[in-house]
């Protein structure tokens, strides 16, 4: 997948630290990672929201049942996962 998304849509990597994934940066400033399986713990695939304030968001999903893993934080962002009511995985991403 990551020669993929660099080689055929062209898209470059970017290297953060702290980020166990390839990372790309897509022209709108949102990002698209790459993990191996089990790289970065449960890996199925996840989708990222991008959230003004994290600890806001993570308050409205606890106040709706929803329960989150503990934030983590690499150079460039913050973050939390959690299981929707679908059964997927999903991510809140706060920009530092």
């Amino acid at each position: 997948m990551t020669t993929f998304v660099s080689e055929v849509l062209g898209v470059a990597a970017r290297h953060v630290e702290g980020v166990e994934a390839d990372l790309f940066e897509l022209p709108d400033g949102s990002s698209f990672a790459v993990a191996s399986p089990g790289g970065m713990g449960h890996s199925a695939r996840s989708l990222g929201f991008l959230v003004a304030s994290l600890d806001e968001a993570v308050a409205e999903l606890k106040a709706a049942g929803i329960a989150t893993d503990a934030p983590a934080t690499n150079e460039v962002e913050r973050y939390v996962h959690f299981v929707a009511p679908d059964g997927h995985l999903y991510e809140l991403v706060e920009r530092l």
